[in-house]
């Protein structure tokens, strides 16, 4: 059925919207974070492969980061082991990491893989355990408890660690060859040792040493907001700096937003915080001006291509 006239106006408008932004990030790196309601809600997890899909047709190289906490959540329970957290970090003994390696590694990484494909992609799922791109070490054990009222206690969080370096040579293989590489947040430590890693720091120390243009992180907010609980959609680095200081940027958006900003530092071209509650959120916040989140970016001038 052919499209209406009005229709086919707004298609032009979007696609002459897009081409200054297709034609400024063809061959650009862009590391996507994908999590929140967008890895469990079967329409958003189409739209969102379908925009990695399009991102890789009109020449950009996009490289897939994903979490998967829920999922470990419900098989741990189906298996009858409990989960515990301390400052939002799993508590991940031997027998819970073999859970997590078989849910990040297998189940949710294949998922993403497939529904890539099945929208004409070709992506290929790792592990940083695959030629030992992530090399990770033991998160420093957390103390909890209030030295005035509470004793302190130290928490072994077991096979949590943080990224020690990143070797991007598989990942670039892949990208060169036009695959779209699909990274598990896993690392081996220089004992071998499996460790689990937030995905989001995985994400931001990715895009660092790939020199990528840009980091997108899916969340299930709509951005950074100001004091009025208003959408902040741009901001450069100075103006997080002085947010975090005065509380404005506080709670469960602080480790996005400092992520965010050791990206930058580290030559990203600029950073957002995404809303994946939106369906093609990726490709809003990449082909638009106005995008469905926050930018964050060293200094806003000569962020946005001509028209």
């Amino acid at each position: 059925m052919p499209l209406s006239i009005d229709a086919a106006d707004r298609v032009a408008v979007v696609l002459v919207e897009a081409l200054p932004y297709i034609r400024r990030f063809r061959g650009k790196t862009i590391v996507v974070k994908f999590g929140g309601n967008a890895m469990v809600d079967a329409q958003l997890k189409h739209s969102f492969a379908r925009d990695i899909v399009l991102m890789k047709l009109v020449g950009m190289n996009p490289v897939v980061v994903h979490g998967g906490g829920p999922q470990i959540g419900q098989l741990l329970a189906r298996l009858g082991i409990e989960s515990r957290f301390v400052d939002g970090q799993r508590v991940t003994d031997a027998a819970t990491m073999d859970v997590v390696e078989m849910v990040l590694g297998g189940l949710v990484n294949k998922e993403i893989v497939n529904l890539i494909n099945s929208h004409g992609g070709q992506a290929v799922g790792i592990t940083g355990k695959d030629a030992a791109a992530i090399r990770a070490r033991k998160l420093t054990p957390q103390s909890t408890g209030d030295a005035e009222s509470l004793p302190e206690e130290i928490i072994d969080l077991g096979h949590v660690g943080e990224v020690e370096a990143i070797d991007t040579a598989l990942i670039d293989l892949l990208s060169g060859r036009d695959f779209i590489p699909v990274l598990a947040p896993i690392g081996v430590g220089a004992d071998g040792a499996t460790y689990n890693i937030n995905a989001d720091t995985v994400a931001g120390k990715l895009a660092v040493a790939m020199k990528a243009e840009k980091l997108m992180l899916l969340t299930n907010t709509t951005g950074v907001l100001d004091g009025g609980g208003k959408l902040i959609p741009r901001m450069d680095a100075a103006t997080v700096q002085a947010l975090i200081a005065d509380g404005t940027v506080h709670g469960g958006m602080l480790p996005k937003v400092h992520c965010a900003l050791d990206a930058v530092a580290g030559g990203v071209g600029s950073a957002h915080i995404v809303d994946g509650r939106v369906e093609h959120a990726v490709l809003l916040e990449v082909f638009t001006d106005s995008g469905v989140g926050t930018l964050i970016a060293g200094a806003l001038d000569g962020v946005w291509p001509a028209s």
